[in-house]
């Protein structure tokens, strides 16, 4: 018995390393995504992507962008992220939905190249637009956007290290202007009112 107890042993050990590291990055999700700080700037985007050279300057003067930071191989709240997104979008009129365009912004510069973000976008929809910045790129915008986000280590885990992020989403003009801060969540409901809101500013 006590044999087969020590070879159980290291699977509850890494199962348990597993779960602290996934209760860190909720507890980081949370943290920073409840945190509104009316001082962050937005501004301009402009970065490589899934769709050709990417700016917000690109936008129509009706239309607005839901931009997220996440990464491929974030495990939860990333691909929840899109999937309110893509809700929200099957949610809105047709018109309205041809003003709107979901983007990602990856925080995982050594595992996301355009090819796997191109991949991971298009199980989305083939309007979701996956950006790739340089570290120079990447920097700039997470600051003035007030994204934080770091690289957690996970040794233990194939995944070898996973990036905590703040996974609020901006909805933002072609100026790069926040016009809200949407705070996470996995139904779409608050994107859904703000999209509604906001598009409606915008007619005539």
């Amino acid at each position: 018995m006590q044999a087969s107890l020590d070879k159980r042993w290291p699977l509850k050990v890494g199962a348990l390393l597993g779960l602290l590291v996934a209760l860190a990055a909720l507890a980081f999700h949370l943290w920073h995504s409840g945190k509104r700080d009316e001082s962050v700037q937005g501004g301009p985007i402009s970065m490589a992507s899934t769709q050709g050279a990417f700016s917000l300057s690109q936008l129509e003067e009706d239309q607005l962008a839901v931009i997220s930071f996440g990464y491929t191989s974030c495990p939860d709240v990333c691909p929840i992220t899109q999937a309110v997104k893509r809700q929200a979008l099957s949610q809105l009129d047709d018109a309205q939905r041809t003003r709107v365009v979901p983007v990602m912004i990856t925080v995982d510069l050594e595992r996301d190249t355009l090819a796997r973000m191109r991949e991971y976008m298009e199980a989305f929809g083939s309007e979701f637009v996956g950006l790739v910045g340089t570290p120079g790129e990447l920097a700039d915008v997470t600051e003035r956007y007030g994204v934080a986000w770091q690289r957690t280590e996970a040794e233990d885990s194939r995944m070898q290290y996973t990036v905590d992020h703040t996974s609020a989403l901006y909805v933002v003009d072609r100026e790069g202007e926040i016009l809200e801060q949407v705070l996470y969540s996995p139904t779409p409901a608050a994107l859904v009112s703000t999209l509604d809101r906001e598009l409606a500013r915008r007619e005539g």
